[in-house]
C-alpha cells in the first residue's frame, strides 16, 4: 500500500510583512502630516495675494466757473437809454450792449469847440500885436543906432516885444488845453455806447433802462460776460494732507447732483499756493480745465470730484490686514528662502529698476550700460546677503530700508529703524550707492530721460518696505516686501511673493 502523500503550502514571501508595515507607517505620518498642516492652517487668519488694478483718488469738492470771466463796467455816469441784451445772450467784441445818455457829453464837446475858437481868436490878436512889437523894435534900434532916440526906448520897445511873444505862446497853449478838453469830452461820449470787450456769453445783467449809472469812485457793474463756455474749470479745495499727491496732468474725474447719470472728466491745470484756514482746516486751491464742448456743463455747478493720482494695473496686492500683523515671536520664525538662494533682496527693487528703465525707450548703448550697472548691483546684493540671515524682526515698516536687513555700514537693530534721522541716513547713503553704480548708465541719458531716471531712483529708494508672513505647510515664513500704492483696503507689493500665496493677518482664537 503506498503512502499518501500532502499537498505542499506555498512559502509566503518574507518582505511582504515588510511591506505591509511599511505602508501602514507610511500612511500613518502621512494622516498625521495633513492633520498637523490642517491644524496649523486652521490656527491662522490668512488673506490670498491678488493681481489686479489699484487706483488712488483724492476726493474733493468745488465749484464750476468759465475759465476766462470779464466784468464790463461804465465808465461814464449817466441815465440808462437802452439795454440790446439779455441773459444768455451770446456777443460778439465790439458788439453794442447798452447806451448810456450823452447829452451831458455832446455839451461839453460844443463848449469845447467854442473855447477852441475863442482861443484862436486871441491868438491871432496876439500874433497881430506881436508883429507891431517886432517893428517898432526895430525902428527904435535903428534910430539908437543913429542916437536920435535914448537908450531907455530902445529897452522899452525890446520888453514890449517879448511881451508880445509870451501872449503869442499863452494864446497857443490855450487853444491845445481847449482841444485836449473837448477831446476828453468826445471819448467820455464815446464811452456812452457799452460795447462787449470779448466775444462770449452774458452771464448777468444788473441794469434797465431808465436806470442812473453813477461812475464816481469806481466803475459799476452792468453785465458779466463768460468768454467761452465750451472750456471750464473748477476750483478745488484739497486738504493739507492730500496736496502732496496732486500734481499737474492727473486725470481727474467728478459728477454733478444736476446731471446724475453723468460722469465728467477734467485734467489738473494748476496747484495754487495760496492756502487758506478755515476752522482750523488748511486747503489748497487746485484748478481743474474741463472741457464743455457739448454745452452740458453750466457755472456754478457744485461737483464732487476724485483726482486720480496713482492708476497701478495688474499688480499683486494684499489686504492691508497682512500688513499690521506683528507676531509676538517673530524673532523665531524663519526668513522665506528664495528659488536657488540666489535672488537679490530688496522687495524687488532690481525689477522696479529695470522697468523704468524698460519704460525710458533706451537704445543699444543706454540699454548695455543698464544691464552692465543692474549686473554689477545684484552682484553687490549678493555679496551683502549674510548666510544663514533670519526674518526681521517684526512686520512693521522701514521706510526706505532695504527688506533682509540694513545696508552695510549701517547698524542693525529695530530700534535704530524706527528713528526717522537713521532712516534717512539709510536712504541718503543707499541714493549714494546706486548714483554711484549707475553713474555711467546716467552719463548716455538725454535731459529729460536724466529728470525721469531720477525721480524713479528717489522714489523707489524711498518706498516703504515691510515684512509679511506668508503660511506654508501650516508653518509662517518671513518675506521682505516693497510697498506700492494703496486703494485704503489694499496695497500693491513686490518682493518674493507670487499670486495665491496665503498671507497671515491674525490668529483664531483656540476652540474650547
Amino acid at each position: 500500500m503506498s503512502k499518501s502523500t500532502k499537498p505542499r503550502r506555498r512559502a509566503v514571501p518574507r518582505f511582504v510583512p515588510v511591506l505591509l508595515i511599511a505602508a501602514v507607517a507610511a500612511g500613518g505620518m502621512w494622516w498625521w502630516s495633513q492633520r498637523t498642516a490642517a491644524g496649523g492652517e486652521d490656527a491662522w487668519r490668512t488673506t490670498p495675494v491678488e493681481r489686479g488694478d489699484i487706483r488712488v483718488v483724492i476726493s474733493a469738492t468745488g465749484t464750476l466757473s468759465a475759465t476766462s470771466t470779464v466784468t464790463v463796467g461804465s465808465q461814464v455816469s449817466g441815465q440808462i437809454t437802452e439795454v440790446l441784451v439779455d441773459f444768455n445772450d451770446t456777443v460778439e467784441q465790439g458788439q453794442v450792449l447798452a447806451r448810456i445818455d450823452p447829452a451831458t457829453y455832446q455839451a461839453q464837446i460844443e463848449q469845447g469847440s467854442a473855447q477852441i475858437n475863442s482861443a484862436r481868436a486871441a491868438l491871432a490878436q496876439a500874433q497881430a500885436a506881436l508883429r507891431n512889437a517886432e517893428l517898432d523894435y526895430e525902428r527904435k534900434t535903428a534910430l539908437a543906432g543913429q542916437q536920435l532916440v535914448a537908450r531907455s526906448d530902445v529897452d522899452l520897445a525890446r520888453t514890449a516885444l517879448e511881451q508880445a511873444r509870451a501872449q503869442v505862446r499863452s494864446a497857443q497853449a490855450q487853444i491845445v488845453q481847449q482841444t485836449a478838453s473837448t477831446q476828453t469830452s468826445r471819448i467820455n461820449m464815446e464811452r456812452t455806447v457799452i460795447r462787449s470787450p470779448v466775444d462770449g456769453t452774458i452771464l448777468t445783467r444788473s441794469i434797465e433802462p431808465g436806470q442812473t449809472v453813477a461812475a464816481s469812485l469806481q466803475a459799476p457793474e452792468l453785465f458779466t460776460i463768460a468768454e467761452d463756455l465750451r472750456k471750464m474749470r473748477i476750483e478745488l479745495a484739497v486738504d493739507e494732507a492730500d496736496i502732496g499727491q496732486v500734481q499737474v496732468g492727473q486725470a481727474v474725474t467728478f459728477t454733478s447732483d444736476a446731471f446724475n447719470d453723468r460722469r465728467f472728466s477734467g485734467t489738473v491745470e494748476q496747484v495754487r499756493l495760496a492756502a487758506t484756514t478755515t476752522n482750523n482746516v488748511v486747503t489748497y486751491p487746485v484748478v481743474v480745465a474741463v472741457d464743455n464742448a457739448d454745452g452740458t456743463l453750466l457755472p456754478g455747478l457744485t461737483v464732487n470730484a476724485e483726482i486720480e493720482v496713482s492708476n497701478r494695473e495688474n499688480v499683486l496686492k494684499v489686504a492691508n490686514a497682512a500688513l499690521r500683523y506683528r507676531p509676538a515671536d517673530a524673532a523665531d520664525i524663519p526668513a522665506a528662502q528664495p528659488a536657488g538662494g540666489s535672488a537679490p533682496r530688496g522687495g524687488g527693487l532690481a525689477d522696479d529698476l529695470a522697468a523704468a528703465a524698460a519704460a525710458m525707450q533706451l537704445d543699444a548703448r543706454q540699454q548695455a550700460a543698464f544691464d552692465s550697472a543692474l549686473a554689477t548691483m545684484r552682484e553687490s546684493q549678493q555679496a551683502a546677503r549674510p548666510s544663514g540671515q533670519g526674518g526681521q524682526g517684526g512686520g512693521g515698516r522701514s521706510g526706505g530700508m532695504p527688506a533682509g536687513g540694513p545696508p552695510p555700514g549701517m547698524p542693525p537693530g529695530g530700534s535704530a529703524r524706527s528713528d526717522p534721522g537713521v532712516q534717512a541716513q539709510i536712504r541718503q547713503r543707499m541714493m549714494d550707492r546706486f548714483q554711484q553704480t549707475f553713474a555711467e548708465f546716467t552719463a548716455t541719458l538725454d535731459a529729460t530721460q536724466r529728470a525721469q531716471w531720477n525721480r524713479t531712483l528717489a522714489a523707489t529708494v524711498g518706498a516703504t518696505r515691510v515684512t509679511i508672513y506668508r503660511l506654508v505647510g501650516g508653518r509662517r515664513e518671513a518675506v521682505p516686501v516693497r510697498l506700492g500704492a494703496s486703494d485704503g483696503s489694499a496695497t500693491e507689493i513686490a518682493g518674493a511673493v507670487a499670486e495665491g500665496d496665503l498671507i497671515v493677518t491674525g490668529e483664531r482664537a483656540a476652540a474650547r
